[in-house]
């Protein structure tokens, strides 16, 4: 018997350090988002290294490690804890794997922008105010009527042809289904990011709006003018994201036109090339939110 306990001891060691590695991997990326949130790190260094450089590499070794002690707790008796211990190592290491595949599979599908709007014609423009405030946050990303693409070296290797386009472009192909191949591909946004129109007054809707966003914990930046005799009015806001703690600026744009009232949306991130999507999302569903609330409709 004693023979028998000290071959499970070195595999139960064996499956033990494995689970500690998939545990010390979890405590990997969420230093690297944490740090960048707090300010101990840039956000190149969180996400960019830490997290899309060093991460596969991190995950790969956790999840082989786990898979190794799995195999070597099955190979004889006593079995159940270093298999116990083996499988939760598995499945911590697969999740952190899976969740960088799947990170990795959403950025290439999704275009390199991060500025959505719904009126590329008539932009949604920020205050001055919201602006310095950008500025002096050191935003990188600059708030621009007829943003393009940057035309570099890495840009093109992911993104082939995509430097120096507009971005109002390649918003609207994102928003529509396209083939490629010969294959069709479903559109890279749920839904098209289309203004919305309403029946009451732009004051009224101000109102649903800024309750909107207070719900959804957004820091205020200018409230909009409420009262049935306000025409225009608008709603600036800036959303923090809950790991990285990346910063976006969104503008609501309220105002009178042809016998309804027109709400137009606008959402940037601060920093980043591509921002994986949020920035469309974000506009869609807060305007749909807005329009089930207010009754509003698609069309004029």
């Amino acid at each position: 018997m004693s023979d028998t306990v000290q071959s499970a001891g070195w595999r139960t060691k064996l499956s033990g350090a494995a689970l500690v590695v998939s545990i010390l991997a979890v405590i990997w990326f969420a230093a690297a988002a944490l740090g960048t949130k707090y300010g101990l790190w840039g956000w190149q260094f969180g996400l960019g290294t830490m997290t899309i450089g060093w991460g596969p590499p991190i995950a790969f070794i956790a999840t082989g490690l786990a898979g190794i002690a799995l195999i070597v707790g099955f190979i004889k008796s006593p079995r159940t804890q270093p298999v116990i211990l083996g499988l939760a190592a598995l499945l911590i290491a697969l999740m952190l794997l899976f969740r960088l595949i799947g990170f990795g599979a959403q950025a290439a599908s999704l275009p390199p922008i991060h500025d959505i709007q719904t009126d590329w014609d008539d932009p949604v423009r920020f205050s001055d105010t919201l602006l310095a405030q950008r500025k002096s946050a050191d935003a990188m990303n600059p708030v621009e009527d007829d943003p393009v693409i940057p035309e570099a070296p890495g840009i093109e290797d992911r993104w082939p042809g995509m430097g120096g386009r507009h971005v109002s472009e390649v918003q609207e192909e994102a928003e529509q289904e396209r083939v490629e191949d010969g294959e069709t591909v479903p559109p890279a946004y749920d839904r098209p990011i289309e203004p919305v129109y309403f029946d009451q007054s732009p004051g009224e809707v101000a109102a649903y709006a800024l309750r909107i966003a207070e719900n959804r914990g957004w820091d205020i930046f200018t409230k909009p003018e409420m009262g049935e005799d306000v025409e225009q009015t608008m709603l600036e806001a800036t959303v923090t994201s809950g790991w990285f703690g990346f910063r976006d600026d969104v503008a609501v744009r309220i105002r009178s036109v042809e016998g309804a009232t027109r709400v137009d949306m606008r959402s940037i991130s601060r920093v980043g090339l591509s921002d994986l999507g949020v920035n469309a999302k974000r506009v869609s569903s807060f305007l749909s939110e807005l329009q089930d609330r207010a009754d509003g409709r698609l069309e004029p």
